[in-house]
């Protein structure tokens, strides 16, 4: 379990990281107040800006990137992160912006469908996988921040430093950042949280370890084809020889297509060149093979995703929490890395409003994070491992037999799609009402 303490408060400070040579405030060039610096503007970072905004506290919210030009890979919501999202308002607006309705996950090998989870089941209003795209549901979120009192938002501004209270270390009471002219703001505030994804430098900066470990056999390479007509609406994982496939409906009649690869072998891929590439991913998916051949031209078309697991030493230090990717990271299958960030953000928001210890947060959440990946290891085994034969095509398919048919099906459906333990969001603590 990762080692966690609570929160801080603090005045004088002195800089930790690539300007330690320089103390307190006087490397800045402004200084701000809050009473949270939250650093990224992912899902997870904007929500608890939101959540915390919408309960009256001061958010400073810093981004590297201007105008939330990030790469993206996953836009899958579970039920779960849904329903968060739904509770903060934004969900349908965003939606509104642009969406899929994915109501079943199947794994398709031989012509046959092993594997048919059907979210209907679960029951209505979050009875399906939602495909977002991020930029719809990052801009809800940030329009719903800049309506609200006490949001300064740091576009274009990368952490540099963490301050501490005392030149031997103690709690940490703000953060150095760099903006796009190259001047330097400082953010005094009681909390810093990490929202900074899977290569999260406000981790770094803290001199915690980000516990990578190579758990996944698959790396997965992605690309996205206009698919007009041919939408399925269904998450699917075609088998097929060696590989595995993943094809979801996407906004704007196009398809997201995920070609799975041994882990580390892309270079060997990319030294085959585009031509090999396309006939290899055609032959994986011959009922898209017209599309693959047509719109494949060059691999400017794909982007590789480095699949790792990783479970930070820790989560909180005095005055210092990471949620999402920066605290724990997770591979694609089961789409679990937003749900988990929202979820994050969920739990810790209120214990940031009422000034309670931070390791509660780490306390909840490390457990659950562990299970996650425990299952999708299994999931990743069992659902993109190499078919191996007739005989273990067979067994696979009673397996997932099992699941479909009995009471494990539902049980295993409601874990993925919800979490462990479902977190909704405090909003009895929030002293604003919704954007309308």
């Amino acid at each position: 379990m990762p080692e966690a303490t609570g929160g801080a408060r603090g005045a004088a400070a002195r800089v930790t990281g690539d300007a330690a040579r320089v103390t307190g405030d006087a490397a800045a060039d402004r200084v701000l107040d809050a009473d949270v610096c939250v650093v990224g503007a992912g899902p997870g970072g904007l929500a608890l800006t939101l959540m915390l905004l919408r309960s009256g506290m001061r958010v400073a919210l810093a981004e590297k990137s201007v105008r939330l030009r990030r790469e993206f890979h996953g836009e899958i919501l579970q039920p779960g992160g849904q329903r968060i999202l739904d509770e903060l308002g934004v969900l349908a607006p965003a939606r509104a912006r642009g969406s899929r309705v994915l109501e079943r996950f199947q794994v398709c090998e031989r012509g046959r469908t092993l594997l048919d989870i059907d979210y209907r089941r679960l029951g209505g209003p979050y009875d399906h996988l939602l495909a977002l795209p991020q930029p719809h549901l990052l801009a809800e979120l940030l329009r719903a921040c800049r309506a609200l009192p006490g949001f300064t938002y740091l576009e274009g501004h990368r952490i540099v430093a963490l301050t501490q209270r005392r030149p031997g270390g103690g709690p940490y009471t703000g953060a150095v950042l760099r903006g796009p002219d190259g001047g330097r703001t400082a953010v005094r505030a009681r909390v810093v949280v990490g929202a900074d994804g899977r290569f999260s430098r406000t981790r770094a900066l803290a001199g915690i370890g980000a516990g990578r470990s190579e758990s996944f056999a698959q790396d997965v390479v992605w690309c996205a084809l206009d698919a007009p007509g041919r939408a399925t609406g269904a998450v699917r994982v075609h088998r097929a020889g060696g590989s595995a496939v993943l094809v979801h409906d996407a906004h704007g009649d196009r398809l997201r297509i995920g070609w799975t690869l041994p882990h580390g072998g892309w270079s060997e891929a990319v030294a085959r060149g585009i031509g090999a590439i396309r006939e290899e991913l055609a032959a994986a998916v011959p009922h898209l093979a017209d599309l693959v051949r047509a719109q494949l031209s060059s691999l400017s078309r794909l982007s590789l995703l480095d699949v790792f697991a990783a479970h930070a030493t820790h989560w909180t230090r005095e005055g210092l929490a990471l949620i999402g990717d920066a605290a724990h990271t997770h591979g694609p299958i089961g789409a679990q890395g937003i749900n988990l960030a929202l979820q994050d953000a969920a739990v810790l928001h209120p214990l940031l409003v009422r000034g309670l210890p931070l390791e509660r947060y780490a306390a909840e959440r490390a457990p659950v994070a562990q299970r996650i990946h425990r299952m999708q290891v299994v999931q990743a085994r069992a659902v993109l491992g190499p078919a191996a034969g007739p005989v273990a095509s067979y067994l696979r398919a009673g397996a997932a037999s099992l699941v479909t048919r009995t009471p494990i099906g539902a049980k295993l459906t409601r874990t993925i799609a919800q979490g462990p333990v479902p977190v909704p969001v405090r909003t009895d603590l929030f002293a604003t009402a919704a954007l309308t």
